[in-house]
C-alpha cells in the first residue's frame, strides 16, 4: 500500500513519527512523508521512506496561503496516487484531509495531538479562531474512516461541538517514546529541575519562571533549566521576557536542542505546566528517562500523571502550586526516587512506542 503522511513541521516527521514510518516500511508498505521545510531529505530517506515538499506557514492565518496549501497537496495525491493519507496538526489534518477527499482518496486518516491556541486562548481574535476552525475541522473530517485522539478530553470536545461523531473517534496513547533511545538513567545529585518546550504563554512559561524564582530564593543550590526555541505563534514569549530571571539567577535558559537527552541526564525533576495539550512528548521522554513529572491538571498533561505516585498535578496557571510541589521534591529526595521509578514503570506499560504503533497499525489495517 503507498501511504501519505502530512506534517506542518518536516522535524516532527523524523522526531516524532519516525518509529512510525519505520514501522509502515517494515510493513511492506511505501511511504512518502511530506513537510514544508526541506533539508531533511536524507534522514527521512533513512527511515525508508521519500520527502515530498509542501509549502504551509503554521502560525499565519491567511486565506491565499491555505487556499494554495490545499491545492498544492491535492496536486501531490493526485501526481502520488496513495491508497492512505495519514495527517497530523490542525493545517494538515484540515487541508490533507480535504484534499485528499478531493483527489477521491477513500482511506483517510487525521490525528488530533491538541487543540493549540484557539481552543486554549479567551480573546476575541482567539474566539473568532476558534469557530472557523472547529467549520473547517467539521468539513475535514467528514471524510475521513477514523480520527484519532491523544486524551478523552479533546475527543470530547469535538463530539459535544458536532465536529466529528463518537464511532469515528480513536484514542491513542499519543505519539509513544522510544525506551531504546530514551534510557533510563539514575537521578542527578543535585536538585535540578528542568522544562523543555517552545516558549509559549500557553505552556506555562511564565508560571515555570515565577516559580523558579520562588523556590530558588528558598533553596539557592537548586537549578532551573529552561530548553526550548522562541516561536512565532501569537503566543510566543520574546527573550526579553526571560530576561529578568536569566539576569537574577533563577533559570538557565539553554536555547533550542536536536537532542533533549543530555538535559534529562541532567535534571532530577521534569516540569511542565502547560494549558493544555494532545499528550506532551516532552513528558514521556522524561519518564522513560525515569524521571518524576509536576504538570497542570490540564487536558493531555494530566494523563501521564497518577497524582503523588509518579509526581503532582498542580492547578494550571498557579507558580505557587509549582513552587509547593518543587519544595516538596527537595526535601523528598527518597519519595522523589520511587516518584521516578513509578514514572518509567508506567512509561513501559502505556506509552511505549512499539505498542502505541502497534495499534496505530490495526486501527488502519496496515499490519502485515
Amino acid at each position: 500500500m503507498k501511504i501519505l503522511i502530512i506534517a506542518g513541521y518536516t522535524p516532527s516527521l523524523i522526531n516524532f513519527r519516525g518509529d512510525l514510518i519505520r514501522d509502515m516500511v517494515l510493513a511492506g508498505h511505501e511511504v512518502i512523508a511530506a513537510g514544508p521545510e526541506a533539508g531533511y531529505e536524507n534522514q527521512i530517506k533513512e527511515l525508508g521512506a521519500d520527502f515530498a515538499r509542501i509549502p504551509l506557514e503554521r502560525a499565519k492565518i491567511s486565506i491565499l496561503n491555505d487556499l494554495n496549501f490545499l491545492l498544492k497537496i491535492r496536486e501531490l495525491v493526485k501526481k502520488e496516487k496513495p491508497d492512505l493519507v495519514f495527517s497530523y496538526t490542525i493545517k494538515p489534518v484540515v487541508y490533507g484531509s480535504l484534499a485528499a477527499r478531493l483527489a477521491g482518496v477513500k482511506n483517510i486518516y487525521a490525528m488530533v495531538t491538541g487543540l493549540g491556541y484557539a481552543f486554549t486562548a479567551q480573546t476575541f481574535k482567539a474566539k473568532i479562531i476558534k469557530t472557523v476552525s472547529s467549520c473547517l475541522y467539521y468539513l475535514a473530517l467528514k471524510g475521513c474512516k477514523q480520527v484519532f485522539f491523544q486524551n478523552p478530553d479533546d475527543r470530547q470536545e469535538f463530539v459535544k461541538r458536532g465536529i466529528t461523531k463518537a464511532k469515528k473517534c480513536v484514542l491513542v496513547n499519543g505519539s509513544g517514546v522510544n525506551l531504546d533511545k530514551f534510557e533510563a538513567t539514575e537521578l542527578a545529585e543535585e536538585h535540578t529541575f528542568l522544562m523543555i518546550g517552545r516558549v509559549l504563554r500557553d505552556k506555562g512559561v511564565i508560571e515555570y519562571l515565577e516559580a523558579a524564582q520562588t523556590v530558588k530564593k528558598r533553596y539557592p543550590e537548586s537549578r532551573f533549566l529552561l530548553v526550548g526555541p522562541f516561536d512565532s505563534n501569537p503566543n510566543s514569549l520574546s527573550q526579553a521576557d526571560l530576561e529578568p530571571y536569566i539576569k537574577n539567577g533563577s533559570i538557565e535558559y539553554a536555547g533550542s536542542t536536536d537532542d533533549v537527552r543530555s538535559y534529562l541526564a541532567q535534571c532530577s525533576v521534569f516540569v511542565l505546566p502547560s494549558y493544555r495539550e494532545g499528550t506532551p512528548r516532552t513528558i514521556l521522554e522524561a519518564m522513560a528517562m525515569k524521571r518524576p513529572i509536576i504538570t497542570t491538571d490540564a487536558p493531555g498533561c494530566r494523563e501521564t500523571v497518577i497524582d503523588g505516585e509518579n509526581g503532582f498535578l498542580v492547578p494550571v496557571q498557579d507558580s505557587s502550586a509549582i513552587a509547593e510541589k518543587m519544595v516538596w521534591m527537595i526535601e523528598n529526595r527518597s519519595e522523589t526516587a520511587k516518584m521516578a521509578e513509578r514514572s518509567l514503570e508506567i512509561c513501559r506499560e502505556k506509552y511505549d512506542v512499539k505498542k502505541v504503533n502497534a495499534f496505530l497499525l490495526n486501527q488502519m489495517n496496515l499490519e502485515n
